[in-house]
């Protein structure tokens, strides 16, 4: 079997060899793509229907335009100063809990992943709000850090996702269907954070301080009132993102640009929007844009490649010697990614690995049918690529999260501050994988 499938598994190892170097995955992917064509005499016809079908799926895909748009809501929501404020008022209806400022991070994280998305943004952004005021307030730095992390990363679950998207136009999928299918499991993982930050506020409350009443915010306006204030702008996007989605009323292209639209709109309310904020914002948008389409591109033709040279019959191979069953097959591909993603980014890992999965999904039975089972599927892969943002050493949260910190936190620290979040991710996970109802009850439902 290794001499039959020698240049596939000399891909996989130049892979990871590449990686480790620190010269850009994109460059990484498409240089042994091409190399290994050349190694492998793959035909010049084949080469022709790649570039065709790299460009036809890539690059005119419509579904593809949801990402520049999600990316510019993001951004843009993020300058309107809409989670400044609505922070300060968590902070004052949770203050005198033990850990309400942590509480409060959290439900701020699940807030805004329903508005934005964007896992950088929301990261840097609650820890520039939240951070400073956390360790001035006497957290401890793994308990600080480890919860502006973790809730900076639920933006990559909870819809709007661009992983789901992508996901969407991998497997075929409908992406509002994913959207649906994510809602609850993401949910499910804020409210996992905010028990866990209650029981170590009864455990461990010198970690976690009770506030000072005078360091509270001054807005005198009362409680019940400013948080509906503060509330409004991220529901608004909700119910305009989500709900035209949901309600079959928009597809996620166009629902992508009414978010756009409405942080923009929100941006005019709060006056933030100028010149120097439209520029930035569309500055930012092209380049997180571009750098996920050219990683998109030069994934999908290694994967193409790799499938070429008989990686996808290795993989094939591969299962059936296991001889595990469906759940067994399951749990042992969960690893797998899950290992993956402490060396590679969600973006690889989708467009590598899952279009060389499929066929192995495809073939098993959990008695949910074969859509069901995908969707289902999906989303288990998206909350398993979720601790990838998380775990060392290329979890990128932590290095949003180092980036701010001014030296004030050690790399080590933050390491050892999302150990309790990536566990409670995976209790997450495990909990989808046994009752698949919290993933499929929302799709069937509407």
């Amino acid at each position: 079997m290794f001499a039959e499938y020698l240049l596939p598994i000399l891909m996989v190892v130049f892979l990871f060899a590449g990686i480790f170097t620190g010269y850009p995955v994109a460059f990484i992917l498409g240089g042994l793509a091409i190399i290994f064509a050349v190694i492998g005499d793959v035909p010049f016809p084949f080469l022709g229907m790649m570039g065709s079908r790299i460009y036809g799926g890539v690059l005119e895909n419509w579904l593809y335009i949801a990402i520049p748009l999600f990316v510019f809501m993001g951004l843009m929501l993020e300058k309107s100063g809409v989670a400044g404020r609505l922070l300060l008022t968590l902070q004052r209806l949770f203050g005198q809990v033990r850990g309400g400022l942590a509480i409060s991070v959290a439900l701020l994280g699940v807030v805004m992943a329903a508005s934005t998305g964007i896992v950088g943004a929301s990261v840097v952004m609650l820890g520039l709000l939240a951070l400073p005021v956390m360790l001035n307030q006497g957290y401890k730095q793994e308990m600080a850090c480890g919860v502006i992390a973790a809730s900076g990363t639920l933006g990559i679950l909870i819809p709007p996702s661009i992983m789901l998207v992508l996901m969407g136009s991998i497997m075929q999928l409908s992406v509002g269907d994913l959207f649906k299918a994510a809602l609850i499991p993401g949910l499910m993982l804020g409210c996992l954070y905010i028990v866990y930050l209650l029981v170590m506020g009864r455990i461990r409350p010198e970690w976690m301080p009770l506030a000072d009443p005078d360091a509270l915010d001054t807005d005198t306006t009362p409680l019940l009132i400013a948080l509906l204030r503060d509330l409004l702008g991220p529901v608004f996007l909700m119910v305009a993102v989500l709900g035209s989605i949901m309600a079959g009323i928009a597809t996620p292209t166009e629902a992508a640009a009414i978010g756009a639209v409405g942080a923009l709109f929100l941006a005019v309310v709060a006056r933030k929007l100028n010149y120097l904020t439209l520029r930035d914002v569309c500055y930012d948008t092209a380049k997180t844009t571009a750098m996920i389409i050219f990683i998109v591109i030069t994934a999908t033709a290694y994967s193409l490649i790799f499938k070429r040279l008989g990686g996808d019959y290795m993989i094939m191979d591969l299962v059936s010697s296991t001889g595990l069953g469906s759940y067994g097959l399951l749990l042992a591909i969960m690893l797998v990614i899950f290992i993956l993603g402490f060396f590679l980014e969600w973006i690889e890992i989708s467009y590598v690995v899952l279009p060389i999965l499929l066929p192995v999904i495809e073939l098993m039975d959990f008695g949910l049918g074969s859509e069901a089972t995908l969707v289902w599927f999906a989303v288990l892969m998206a909350m398993n690529l979720q601790t990838s943002f998380l775990t060392p050493p290329f979890g990128y949260a932590l290095f949003y999260l180092k980036g701010i910190t001014q030296g004030q936190v050690e790399i080590t620290t933050i390491y050892k501050s999302i150990i309790p979040y990536v566990l409670l991710q995976l209790v997450g996970l495990i909990l989808c994988i046994v009752f698949p109802a919290l993933v499929l009850w929302l799709p069937g439902l509407l």
